[in-house]
């Protein structure tokens, strides 16, 4: 069985956002990258349990980027897998980008295809299952556990107020969350094999975006802090009253 792992590049959740272009793009100067959490710690890492346990015999990893990605995905790469693809092209589309994936996996013959739920960039959660439409397969998203037998999956998705567990024969496409794998680090040996891993670039065909950004803007900045004396109530009260509109 061979799997597709989808790889994205998003900004680190403790990095400073700088607006540019008159508040159209993120200035990636200064801007730290990482892999997308839900990509590597579930998708990458359960892609990786299905191997080592003699389920899968090949993990591959796909990314949508130009070339400053590739370090995010040499550290997938770094964690396992034996080859990655970085198709070349910048999209914030969806579609578009869901697009470029499907016609790589569709040439590449994947039985099993695991996303992240979605990126903690824009939280569209809606690429994988456009790849899955793509592909014609079928989807399951919310995905906690994962298992593959023969040429079934069974899945546990989290649904509102509790789980349910479905069954898909392959090719399918899965969604994954916390719970479907543990975490990962990258260790010394992983590090040094990943330099020497495949990467291969390859143009996608020619796909219009359907949506497109206008512009960011940031969160208004926190308001200062004021401290009050614990042996003080009625000033306290007094804030929470007139400022928090709490009382």
């Amino acid at each position: 069985m061979k799997i597709l792992v989808c790889i994205s590049q998003v900004p680190d959740t403790s990095t400073k956002i700088i607006l540019k272009d008159n508040d159209t793009a993120i200035n990636s100067a200064g801007t730290t990258w990482v892999i997308n959490p839900y990509d590597e710690w579930y998708a990458l890492v359960r892609a990786l349990e299905l191997k080592e346990t003699g389920v899968a015999s090949d993990v591959h990893l796909v990314t949508v980027g130009k070339a400053d990605v590739e370090p995010v995905i040499r550290k997938a790469l770094a964690l396992g897998g034996e080859e990655a693809v970085r198709i070349d092209a910048d999209s914030n589309d969806p579609l578009q980008t869901a697009q470029y994936i499907a016609e790589y996996a569709k040439s590449g013959g994947y039985d099993l295809v695991l996303v992240g739920k979605e990126s903690i960039d824009y939280n569209n959660g809606s690429t994988g299952v456009m790849i899955a439409e793509l592909l014609d397969a079928d989807f399951i998203g919310f995905a906690t556990k994962v298992q593959v037998d023969g040429n079934t999956a069974t899945v546990t998705r989290e649904i509102e107020g509790g789980e349910e567990t479905d069954t898909a024969n392959l090719p399918v496409v899965i969604a994954c969350q916390k719970g479907v794998a543990e975490a990962r680090i990258p260790n010394m040996r992983g590090i040094m094999a990943a330099r020497t891993k495949p990467l291969k670039v390859i143009t996608p065909s020619a796909v219009l975006a359907v949506t497109e950004i206008l512009s960011y803007e940031l969160p208004p900045a926190k308001a200062g802090i004021k401290l009050v004396s614990a042996d003080d109530m009625d000033a306290l009260v007094e804030l929470l009253h007139s400022e928090a509109k709490v009382l």
